[in-house]
């Protein structure tokens, strides 16, 4: 009886801590969503947006955005995308620099390439990882003579 009242105590109690624990913004996301909630976090924390400035800076961002991802869509080689692309962002030049001013616009467009190059190098490293843990081990592969 004692056993049966400590662990359904120890079940409360447990679960109490999970609930009370806070939660990251981007937990229970998926894939893509996981990804779009770490950015803005990321460009919100990294520009230090103010709620004004959130306002008015991410639809901007959202249309921008968009014509990138358009670029890779309907662009056949990698030129081709990569003078489109400078051109979009030059024309977002002027948007971005009324919201956030010269500096923070120059600021977003470097943060915004260290959070591609980040995730890059995170999606490359948990592919080797796995390559490594899927892949037989060598001493089981050797024959003993």
């Amino acid at each position: 009886m004692k056993k049966t009242i400590f662990f359904c105590l120890l079940f409360t109690v447990t679960g109490l801590f999970s609930f009370a624990q806070e939660k990251r913004p981007h937990e229970g996301l998926k894939g893509e969503q996981k990804i779009k909630a770490l950015y803005i976090a990321y460009i919100t924390q990294e520009l230090q947006l103010t709620e004004e400035e959130a306002v008015r800076f991410w639809p901007v961002h959202l249309q921008f955005d968009k014509e990138l991802k358009d670029i890779n869509l309907q662009k056949n080689t990698e030129l081709e995308r990569e003078e489109a692309a400078l051109r979009v962002k030059k024309s977002y030049l002027d948007r971005f620099t009324k919201v956030l001013g010269a500096e923070r616009t120059q600021n977003f467009f470097r943060k915004d390439e260290e959070f591609r190059l980040r995730l890059l190098e995170k999606i490359r490293k948990h592919q080797m990882e796995k390559k490594m843990k899927d892949r037989p081990k060598e001493d089981s592969r050797r024959q003993k003579p």
